[in-house]
């Protein structure tokens, strides 16, 4: 089968077209993945952005990519972090993300962040190491308990559909599926979002692909980071079950997350920055408890006093 059956099923007009199922959306995937013409790419993937995406599609979409990628696993903490250009200010989920990994839990970090460098550079300054490819991830997993895998060298042909973005003009459904790649197969998975309508869609594709624990948030700009001063409502699942929560404001101020002056390196050694370290907190705090973790701020106060501690010493 071609990809323009699938298309044919996306654009037969009204009253006869009608969307994927999730078996078609993942021969869909498969068969841009292994080159399918462009032009038939393009058409599938702005039909499905004009309609809207289903849970099933991009469920179907998810598992296909998923299956091109070699096992990486085991990994506890899925970290997705696809917010091309929109990073604001410095990358502070990048040190919750190490706190995770402080608690005895292996985080795989993976993405692409268009033009901004800021994830890439934050990663160079904390020392979280970064997977040459898709086989380095267990022994850094195995080291140092956290590591991030870039898309471009993990899964060069997803990314090349990622990257359709600026041919096509229009974000597609391929940003959410890299959100849902999963590629450690984690039972647990922390996801940012920058429209909250993507927040349930991802919980129900989710549900369907049997994932346990999920987190996602409309994140400061787009990524799984925590504004402490603002409330929030999460979206997700709690062992297998559809779960939403409204998160209040940790601290009682009104603060920008790009409004700072404090760095990451510099927060992590201890600077005296209560607003960061609630981002930082907050965040971790929300990951720890998608892991499983009973006492989730007390355990990330706890391991960031120890790492201040540590510091000191």
């Amino acid at each position: 089968m071609s990809l323009a059956t699938h298309v044919r099923t996306l654009g037969r007009g009204p009253g006869r077209s009608r969307s994927l199922t999730r078996e078609e959306a993942a021969e869909a995937m498969a068969l841009m993945l292994d080159g399918a013409a462009p032009e038939a790419v393009g058409a599938l993937l702005m039909l499905l952005r004009m309609k809207g995406e289903t849970a099933d599609e991009i469920a179907g979409f998810a598992e296909a990519a998923q299956a091109a990628l070699p096992e990486v696993g085991p990994v506890d903490l899925d970290w997705p972090s696809y917010a091309a250009g929109r990073t604001r200010g410095a990358p502070w989920f990048l040190l919750s993300a190490q706190l995770v990994a402080q608690s005895g839990r292996r985080v795989l970090i993976h993405g692409w962040n268009g033009a901004d460098g800021q994830v890439r550079r934050g990663l160079d300054h904390l020392g979280i190491p970064v997977a040459a490819h898709a086989g380095d991830v267990r022994p850094l997993l195995d080291r140092h308990g956290i590591a991030y895998l870039p898309l471009e060298t993990a899964h060069p042909a997803l990314f090349a559909l990622l990257s359709l973005r600026d041919t096509l003009g229009l974000r597609s459904c391929i940003n959410t599926v890299c959100r849902m790649l999963n590629p450690g197969r984690s039972g647990a998975s922390v996801q940012g979002v920058f429209h909250p309508s993507y927040r349930l869609l991802q919980a129900d594709a989710a549900a369907r692909l049997g994932w346990r624990q999920l987190s996602v948030i409309k994140g400061g700009g787009g990524e799984f980071e925590r504004n402490p001063a603002k409330a929030m409502d999460a979206f997700g699942l709690r062992d297998g079950t559809l779960w939403q929560q409204s998160l209040s404001p940790l601290i009682d101020e009104t603060r920008r997350l790009s409004e700072s002056a404090v760095g990451l390196a510099a927060l992590r050694e201890g600077a005296d920055a209560p607003f960061e370290q609630r981002i930082v907190l907050g965040t971790a705090a929300l990951a720890l408890a998608t892991a499983g973790e009973p006492a989730p701020m007390t355990t990330a106060r706890a391991l960031w006093d120890g790492r201040a501690r540590s510091n000191a010493a």
